[in-house]
C-alpha cells in the first residue's frame, strides 16, 4: 500500500500488526501522508505476510483450534526473517519514487519490535516510533542509534516500558493511552467508538509532530 505525494522527498516506512492491511492502518497512512500541511509524506506499507495475515477472529486466542493456529502462524513473524527485506523495498521505493531523501519508520504493534531493530547502528533511518508496542525487551534499547516516539496502550506492561525508555540514549517520548486497548492505532482500533476516534487522531497527531521535529 502506498499513501500520499510521489513528489514527497520525506518517506515513512509503514509496519503494520499481525492483521495486516486493515482499513484502521490504511486510513493511518492517508492521515501521515496528508496531515502535515506544510509537509507532505510518501507512506509505504509493505505486505510482509505476503497475503496471509492472521485472522482476526483468532485473537485472542480462546479454544484449542485457535490456539493452534495461531501458534502455527506466528511461525512465520521472526523479525530475523523479515528484516533482510528492509533493504530490498527501501532500494525498490526509492527507484520508483526518486524524490526520497529521507526516510522514518512506523512500526504497529508486532510492527513495533521490527523498528527497534531498524532504528539500530547504520541504520537508514533517521527517526522512529512505534504504537501499542509488543515484545519489548529493556535490554535493547540501548541498540537504538536514532529518536523513538513510544505510544503504549493500556494493555502494555507500564514496567517493562519504562525500563526501556530509561535505557534509551537517544531523545524519545513515550505518551500511555490509557483508556485504549492493544492495536488501537491499527486493526483492533473500533473507530465506532467516540473516545477510540479521538484518541486514535490523536496518536496520529504525535506521530506527525514526532516526524516533523526530527526527520
Amino acid at each position: 500500500d502506498v499513501s500520499g505525494s510521489s513528489d514527497a522527498t520525506i518517506a515513512i516506512l509503514s509496519i503494520y500488526d499481525i492483521f495486516g492491511f486493515y482499513p484502521q492502518t490504511i486510513q493511518g497512512a492517508d492521515i501521515l501522508a496528508i496531515g502535515d500541511a506544510m509537509r507532505p509524506y510518501l507512506v509505504i506499507m509493505p505486505d510482509f505476510w505476503e497475503g496471509n495475515p492472521a485472522p482476526m477472529e483468532w485473537y485472542p486466542p480462546v479454544t484449542d483450534a485457535q490456539k493452534a493456529n495461531m501458534s502455527e502462524w506466528w511461525k512465520n513473524t521472526s523479525p530475523d526473517k523479515h528484516l533482510p527485506k528492509i533493504k530490498a523495498i527501501i532500494e525498490a521505493a526509492e527507484r520508483m519514487f526518486t524524490g526520497i531523501k529521507t526516510w522514518g519508520v512506523l512500526g504497529y504493534c508486532w510492527g513495533g519490535k521490527m523498528v527497534n531493530t531498524l532504528g539500530g547502528q547504520e541504520s537508514v533511518f533517521k527517526a522512529c516510533a512505534q504504537t501499542s508496542p509488543a515484545m519489548v525487551n529493556p535490554d535493547e534499547a540501548a541498540n537504538v542509534k536514532i529518536p523513538m516516539c513510544i505510544l503504549p496502550s493500556k494493555d502494555e506492561n507500564e514496567e517493562v516500558i519504562s525500563k526501556y525508555a530509561a535505557n534509551l540514549n537517544v531523545p524519545y517520548m513515550v505518551e500511555t493511552f490509557k483508556d485504549q486497548r492493544h492495536g488501537f492505532m491499527s486493526a483492533r482500533g473500533d473507530l465506532d467508538d467516540a473516545q477510540t476516534v479521538k484518541e486514535y487522531a490523536r496518536g496520529y497527531q504525535l506521530v506527525l509532530k514526532w516526524f516533523r521535529e526530527y526527520l
